[in-house]
Order: C-alpha cells, then structure tokens, then sequence
C-alpha cells in the first residue's frame, strides 16, 4: 500500500516514526526537542508559541526522514488550546500543560451550570483546569482583551494538521480530540456551542469533526494528511487495544481507561467520557496520587530512588505485615475526597520496619488504581487484560503485586513511541480508505506491541486479601467514599 509516517508533538519533544503500511514494520525514526523556556516554577510553561512546535517538526523530518512517504498522521499533547483571531492568527500563545491558574474557573463553570452532574450529562465530563472550556474561562476572566478577540478554537494537533495543509479554509479536528475539550459529547458526537458561550463570553468557530479514517486533506505536494487525535487516543491505538482491554497508566498521578462499545455518563464525574481513535470509547478514570506515592515513602525512608524502594518492598510480603497505606497524600479525586489527607494504618510493633512501609506503598498505589477499574466494571466495561504503562511499571514491586491486585492478566510493553505509531496506524488507515484497499470501518491490522505477560497464578487469592484489608481501611476511614 505504501509508506506512511506518524508525527507524535508532545509537550517536550516531537518523535516521527516512518512505517510501512501494511505491516506497521518501522523503516526510520526522527526526533526533535522543543524549544521552549521553563515555566516560572521552573517546569513545563503553561503557554508556548504554537511555532515551536513546527520549528521542532522541521528538525525532526531533517535529512530526507520524509522521503517517499505518502500519508502522515498527527498525534500532539491534549488539553492544548490555541486560541485564534478571525483571521487565523495566534491570539496568544497556546495554553497547555496542567495549568494550575484555571483551577478556580474550573469550580466557576461547574457552579455555572448546575453542578458536576449536569456537565457530566451535557459532555460526558466535568470541567477541570486543564481542560480547553476551562481555559477559555480563566482566559475571559484574567485576559478580557485576548478572550474578545478569540475567533476561533483550536488544539495542538488540530493546529498541526492545519499547518501542514497550508492553513486552508477548512478546519478540522477528530472525535479523540474534541471529547476532552469540555464542549463536545462523545454520547451525542455534537458539539454544545453554548457552552463555549458560557465559558469565553461569546461563541466561536469550532473545526468539522472527522470521523477515525477520514482524511483532513491533501497538501499541494500530494501528501495525504489523516484527522490526527490526541496522545491518549494515539497511544491506545499504537498498542492495538481493544473491547475488553485496559490501560493502567503509572505516572505522578494514575489513570485508568478502557475500550468500550458506549459513552458512559456519571453524574459524580469520576468518568471522563473520551471517544477513541477507532469509532469506540475511551472512558477514563483518574487517581490524583500514583507514583508521587511512592516517592513520597522513598523520601521518608531515605532511599535515593524507585528502584531501591522497589528493592526494599521485595524484602516485606504480601499485605505488608498488615499495614495499610491509602495513598491520597494531594486530595484524591477517585473517590472524590479533594480536601482529605493519606492513611497509615496497622502500626504495629512487628510491621513497623522499612521494608513494609515500602511494600505497602505500593499496595496502596496499586489498590488505588483497582478501585478506579472498578468504577468502570461497575459500568458494565470489561476488563480481561490490562496494559501497565509508565517507567515504574518496570519496577520489581510493581510487577510482583499488580497482577494479584488487579486480577486479571497484566501486560508490561517494550518501551515505544506508540501515540507515533498509532499516528502512523491512523495515516495508514486513511490512505488505505483513499485508495479502496482498506474498509473505513476497519482499521489495518498491525501486530500487537512486544510485551511481557504477567499472570495473576496462585498469587490471585492472596491478593484479594490484600485488597480485601485495603478496602476495610478505607470504608473505615472514609466511609460511603464511592456511594
């Protein structure tokens, strides 16, 4: 069928991965560092002129990576907002990154609307603060002059895909994207115009959603562009998931998502209800604490890093000589306790050593994140094999409890740019619509990551106990957390 590339623009680099397309083989790899200066605390900044993003693109396809290529996708950063005039410029720069200052235009335009549960049923989701409708408040309220001159509302990869076809008249976006920008349903796969009137002031034009193998256009050199989608969706379509897989994902915070076959609403807005890459769902459920746990306890012990941590925690056993850890050391949104503090519990003189409060950190974290599937599965989401993504999901500890905790198989991918590869995936889809090789309502079949499986075995018991102790902690300390 040919060659196709997928462009991942994530908030400190871009990777490209030139793929054959119809093995998914990858022929040649680009990178590129983003030229952006730290934030004021010295991380990521919280505003980037969209033109680092296609400085770093140019540097990455350098050296003829390009060549002979004749489809592109695009995944970028989510929750990145591009604010545009009526004539297509930059208003100001893109708002991305967590963004801390929306925080409070967050509780402003879940107030606005009636509650957490109405913006649930409205999109499917509950205004946070990094979220494109919550800027667009923070924007209106701290930046009235930039708000009033806001014409046009785009995201990074939307803003890509629109620079690699010239800036035409026609602007685009896909399902992936538009389901985490706060004024798009995934239920309805329409957008609610007026509540990017309540956010901004004033309405705005929003880009045609494509469908998951429509092309966003052709590029005067013949090159066909597909419509491109957020990390998330790209990642998820890179490892191949499907109905009845699940993705533990291990970072400061955790998430949790799998694919199903609806768009689920929840009025308490622990879902997030996210369209997939493919015409399927993504809802998603999020931990506000997950490894900042577990740096948190190698702090305390004096350990220098994760991987010793992980070392001490293999000297303790299952359950931690009963102590319990609850991991919400920064508020916890799954349950919803945003003011609440972490737990240690089971302090007794035999477990009071360090090897169980290391053991039970992770318990904890991984507890967590099986209280968040089950949110899902108490949705009727099936869960029989769960992807356990993220640098501690290599650790030692990790692997040894998460497949007794979370019951069911776990898979732990090699290493990959797989929001690049799914962008690949997509371009290769497209193209194939294009040429009448491929169905568009099924995407090419490329072979899965290559992974090692873990399997729950004999551990299963045990570790149903373990939660079993957790989970008695928990309605102990905050009972009726989950209704």
């Amino acid at each position: 069928m040919g060659i196709v590339a997928g462009l991942d623009s994530s908030p400190d680099f871009t990777r490209i991965v030139v793929c054959d397309a119809d093995t998914g083989a990858v022929l040649r790899q680009g990178y590129a560092a983003h030229p952006l200066e730290a934030g004021p605390d010295g991380g990521r900044p919280s505003d980037v002129d969209p033109q680092a993003w296609l400085l770093s693109l140019g540097e990455a396809a350098g050296g003829g990576l390009l060549e002979g290529v004749q489809a592109i996708g695009v995944s970028a950063q989510q929750n990145g907002l591009v604010p545009l005039d009526a004539q297509g410029g930059t208003v100001r720069p893109a708002l991305v990154g967590g963004d801390r200052r929306a925080q409070v235009a967050a509780a402003d335009l879940i107030d606005s609307l009636g509650g957490r549960g109405a913006w649930a049923q409205a999109v499917g989701c509950v205004p946070q603060a990094a979220q494109p409708v919550t800027k667009l408040r923070w924007l209106l309220r701290a930046e009235p002059e930039a708000a009033a001159r806001t014409a046009m509302l785009m995201q990074a990869h939307d803003w890509l895909v629109w620079q690699l076809l010239g800036r035409p008249v026609r602007r685009t976006t896909d399902r992936g994207g538009a389901s985490g920008t706060g004024y798009w349903s995934a239920a309805t796969g329409a957008y609610r115009p007026d509540l990017v009137e309540l956010a901004l002031g004033h309405q705005a034009m929003l880009p045609e959603v494509l469908g998951p193998s429509d092309a966003a256009g052709t590029t005067p050199e013949g090159l066909l562009i597909s419509a491109g989608t957020g990390e998330t969706m790209a990642a998820a379509f890179g490892l191949g998931l499907g109905l009845g897989d699940a993705v533990v994902s291990l970072g400061a915070s955790g998430s949790v998502m799998a694919v199903h076959h609806e768009a689920l609403t929840d009025s308490t807005g622990m879902i997030t209800s996210l369209a997939d890459a493919t015409g399927m769902h993504l809802p998603v459920v999020t931990t506000s604490n997950a490894v900042r746990a577990l740096r948190g306890t190698a702090e305390l012990l004096g350990v220098p890093d994760l991987e010793s941590l992980s070392d001490l925690a293999m000297k303790s056993t299952p359950g931690s000589h009963g102590l319990v850890m609850l991991p919400y050391l920064e508020g916890e949104r799954t349950p919803n306790l945003p003011h609440t503090a972490g737990t240690l519990a089971g302090l007794r003189r035999e477990s009071m050593k360090p090897e169980h409060l290391a053991r039970a950190a992770f318990e904890g974290m991984l507890c967590g994140l099986a209280d968040a599937l089950d949110v899902l599965r108490g949705r009727g989401v099936e869960v029989r094999r769960i992807f356990l993504l993220g640098a501690a999901a290599e650790l030692p500890a990790v692997q040894a409890a998460a497949p007794p905790l979370l019951g069911v198989p776990v898979v732990v991918p090699q290493p990959a740019d797989y929001a690049a590869l799914g962008a690949a995936r997509q371009a290769a889809w497209a193209l194939g619509v294009s040429q009448g090789t491929l169905d568009p309502r099924q995407p090419p079949l490329w072979p899965g990551p290559v992974a090692q499986v873990l399997e729950p075995g004999e551990e299963l018991a045990v570790g149903q106990a373990v939660r079993q102790q957790y989970v008695a902690v928990r309605e102990q300390t905050h009972p009726g957390a989950f209704g």
